[in-house]
């Protein structure tokens, strides 16, 4: 409230001492204005000490009454603010001829109490009162006063316009305020959601794995819940939206142990060509764990011999280049590759990466899959690294490499 104040008032007062001390330069001179907009903002005590700071070049030019009007604005200004909903007040326009327009439209149709037009009233009204004053008492109270009618019209609804204009364009940096505050609570509730729906569909499948292997096989089942307990706990935890390679290589290595125990070591082999370099990069969190499901649901299982999925990281100037490469049945021919949505069942995590990739990096961002029907499937994706803060991550680049 003080820095305010102090950034205000300040410049505004050198404003009225510039008036006192340069002839004819009456425009430096916004004081009752600053008085009423400190009064609507802020409230009657903050009004108060600036319209007494305002005054003092005033008064030491020996307008002795600028004190008590400007102590008497801050206070009906003041308490209008307190009076009227902040959002009546940011609304106010300062083009008068347009608010009256209004006023009388709306009320034609449907009388009420207008507490736009009211301050609109009052801040002419204290015009014409200082007018009065600056006229009666010369050289006490500062105002710009004439002897022509016309003249003294526009200085009154002048008044209005002043206090009008920096309401406007302080509204309008509020209102952008407010929708990139609104865009970014958006993003942050669409990515949480995101990574929500990745949980229960990554462990209907796991549970189902473990479902197949109670009757027959109770030590393995046994020791795909173990498992199964160490990914639910690392799942409960907090997670930032990013997260060093190493920590997502570790979890998703909890996935794939559950999956070999499953299919068995001799089918399904895991192959990692990862560069040391690229183990503390941030990526997304919850990248790899979605496209390994998809390469061993859909690519390796229908296959009776199992394959190998490989994982590579590597670093190429100024970008991270991670891939997840499987050698399974590949993508259909006639399906589409470019959606994300590589087959039958594949939807959820597949599009539920692309789709956080899009979140977190906006347009830059693009995911692809390259494969050849029975030969396999690799994903390809490129980050720019170092990601140090999501909300100072530059966008995201993505290149397609064709196998």
């Amino acid at each position: 409230m003080l820095g305010l104040l102090a950034f205000i008032c300040i410049p505004l007062t050198l404003g009225v001492w510039v008036r006192v001390v340069v002839p004819n330069f009456f425009a430096a001179d916004i004081s009752f204005e600053t008085t009423i907009i400190l009064g609507v903002l802020l409230g009657p005590l903050p009004a108060v000490a600036g319209g007494a700071l305002l005054s003092v070049p005033a008064i030491l030019h020996h307008e002795y009454f600028a004190l008590p009007f400007n102590l008497a604005v801050a206070m009906i200004s003041g308490f209008f603010g307190t009076f009227v909903e902040p959002e009546e007040v940011w609304s106010f326009s300062p083009f008068v001829d347009l608010s009256i327009y209004r006023w009388i439209r709306r009320n034609l149709r449907k009388p009420r109490f207008d507490r736009q037009i009211l301050l609109l009233v009052l801040i002419v009204s204290m015009e014409i009162i200082r007018d009065w004053l600056a006229q009666m008492y010369p050289h006490r109270l500062f105002a710009l006063t004439t002897s022509l009618w016309p003249v003294r019209l526009a200085v009154w609804t002048c008044a209005a316009v002043v206090v009008g204009i920096p309401l406007k364009i302080w509204n309008a940096a509020r209102i952008e305020q407010k929708l990139k505050e609104q865009e970014r609570l958006l993003l942050e509730a669409r990515l949480d959601a995101l990574q929500r729906q990745i949980n229960p569909h990554f462990l209907f499948n796991t549970l189902n794995s473990i479902a197949s292997l109670v009757r027959f096989r109770p030590e393995q089942a046994r020791e795909l819940i173990v498992k199964l307990a160490n990914i639910l706990r690392a799942l409960l935890k907090e997670h930032d939206s990013y997260v060093a390679l190493s920590s997502e290589l570790a979890f998703t290595d909890d996935y794939l142990s559950i999956e070999v125990v499953r299919f068995g070591a001799e089918k399904l082999k895991v192959v990692k060509e990862i560069d040391p370099a690229t183990l503390e990069m941030q990526v997304p969190s919850m990248l790899l764990q979605p496209l390994v499901e998809n390469s061993i649901k859909h690519g390796l299982e229908p296959r009776i011999s199992g394959g190998v999925i490989t994982l590579r990281s590597r670093l190429e100037g100024a970008k991270l280049i991670i891939e997840v490469e499987d050698d399974g049945v590949g993508i259909a021919p006639g399906r589409t590759q470019s959606t994300g949505v590589l087959r039958q069942g594949t939807g959820i995590g597949m599009r539920n990466v692309r789709e956080r990739l899009e979140v977190l990096f906006g347009e830059a961002a693009r995911f692809d899959v390259s494969s050849r029907p029975g030969r396999g499937t690799k994903v390809t994706m490129v980050m720019p690294v170092p990601v140090q803060d999501p909300s100072d991550t530059p966008f995201a680049e993505r290149s397609i490499t064709r196998s």
